[in-house]
């Protein structure tokens, strides 16, 4: 505010100085009262206009700081859904999973008194099958790697080992399945490969 105060006497202050060269001696005006009212004319003018500006100026600060405030309202939102995402990223995959686990539960239960081991291992191969549909159903599948050339996007060589001409350079044995999920790759197979 005081910043204001002496802005607006610095202006009458040059208003002044004008006023003082234009109607000084040698004005060239027979009457004198004919050069103060015209310069008491711009004065009024001038003040007007910087009432006018200060008023454009403090429309324009009030626009700014409200803007300023949603944006910062809008980034602390973004924020917190971005947290939120992280913190149940996953569980849709999870829920996904408990049907897979339910079944693994009944499958122990069952072993422990099972006699007949083609029923046991009948059960745990569903489970496994539904397992891969579900990892499916998300999205996820195996890289494949059995008989093709080692492309160090999708698999990770751990060992090499003498071959004929035919597999030389290709994968021969898969140590670890490698999946990924849509295109990004989440665990590269690792692999044997000939040479």
């Amino acid at each position: 505010m005081e910043k204001k105060n002496f802005n607006e006497q610095e202006i009458e202050n040059e208003k002044v100085n004008d006023v003082e060269t234009s109607c000084g001696e040698g004005c060239g005006q027979e009457n004198g009262g004919d050069c103060a009212d015209n310069v008491a004319e711009d004065v009024a003018e001038q003040t007007d206009n910087s009432a006018t500006l200060a008023g454009e100026v403090a429309e324009w600060k009030d626009k700014y700081l409200r803007l300023s405030a949603e944006f910062d309202n809008y980034r602390k939102r973004t924020l917190r859904e971005k947290m939120e995402l992280v913190q149940t990223g996953g569980e849709d995959v999870v829920k996904a999973m408990l049907n897979v686990l339910d079944d693994l539960e009944r499958a122990v239960k069952a072993m422990e008194t099972a006699e007949d081991v083609a029923a046991v291992r009948e059960g745990v191969v569903l489970i496994a099958q539904k397992f891969h549909d579900t990892l499916k159903t998300k999205n996820v599948h195996e890289i494949e790697a059995m008989d093709l050339a080692l492309d160090t996007d999708f698999h990770e060589a751990v060992a090499k080992i003498p071959v004929d001409e035919a597999h030389k350079g290709k994968i021969v044995d898969v140590v670890q399945k490698g999946y990924k999920m849509g295109d990004k790759v989440i665990r590269h197979a690792k692999v044997v490969v000939g040479d």
